[in-house]
């Protein structure tokens, strides 16, 4: 079995793959302090709670986009269920190329979502992320990552809303009956659910527009990607598993 771990700005997500079956997923927050006992306990409880131990497990692959959590949890890996982890980074094989100015500013989850749209649906193909921020990547049909663009997420324009204006109230993030809203709540719900469909549809039609891609594949994750998608047909594929499929993905490519 292989341990997978992506590493966001809000959750620390846990996978475990027995070859390309992925039997069990769980959630830690990312910025409730830990020591690496503490991780080693808590990831070993809930893998004893699925009836995984530590002789189960082959390797383990993280990806993360938050530095100062790292150092407690690959000490925790490695301690308790006696793997080093391979870390997604500069030197690590993935089968596509990133040929942007400065290769080394993409976030290691957004080369994993790339690898896994790439792998699973082919190029070119559009990738986003309806994470803590929504991101917007671009991998050509050869498998070369050209582009990103990065916008707010919805959780953070909402947490903008009800925390920066005196009389907004926080709300669930979910699509009201109608757009033409008579209320506060459903006005908020409107603005950000709405309003990130219309960013995404533009973004992906000017991205359309400036390759020529009129074959692109658009595929989405994270979250809140769910909402959206299910309310477009500019996205063909909603995959709320891809960063977990695409850590498998090079953990096999690097295995080799």
């Amino acid at each position: 079995m292989l341990l997978v771990v992506d590493v966001g700005n809000t959750n620390i997500t846990f996978g475990v793959y027995k070859k390309e079956e992925l039997v069990t997923t769980f959630r830690l927050m990312t910025k409730t302090p830990r020591t690496s006992d503490e991780f080693g306990v808590l990831i070993t409880e809930i893998l004893r709670n699925d009836g995984i131990t530590k002789e189960d497990l082959r390797g383990a692959i993280i990806a993360s986009v938050v530095p100062n959590v790292m150092h407690s949890l690959i000490g925790s890996i490695q301690r308790y269920l006696h793997t080093k982890p391979l870390i997604v980074g500069p030197g690590v094989k993935t089968g596509i190329r990133i040929v942007t100015e400065n290769p080394r500013e993409i976030g290691a989850d957004r080369i994993v979502d790339a690898v896994a749209a790439f792998e699973i649906y082919g190029g070119p193909v559009l990738v986003m992320d309806f994470g803590t921020a929504t991101t917007y990547d671009l991998v050509t049909e050869d498998g070369c990552f050209t582009a990103g663009i990065t916008a707010p997420g919805i959780r953070i324009s909402a947490k903008a809303l009800w925390e920066d204006t005196a009389k907004l109230p926080e709300i669930e993030i979910k699509k009201p009956a109608s757009i033409l809203a008579q209320e506060t709540i459903s006005s908020m719900q409107a603005g950000l659910v709405y309003g990130q469909i219309g960013q995404t549809e533009y973004i992906v039609k000017q991205v359309i527009k400036e390759t020529g891609y009129e074959n692109l594949i658009v595929v989405a994750t994270g979250g809140l990607g769910r909402i959206i998608s299910d309310e477009t047909d500019i996205i063909q594929h909603y995959d709320s598993k891809l960063t977990l499929k695409g850590l498998r993905i090079i953990f096999e490519k690097n295995a080799k």
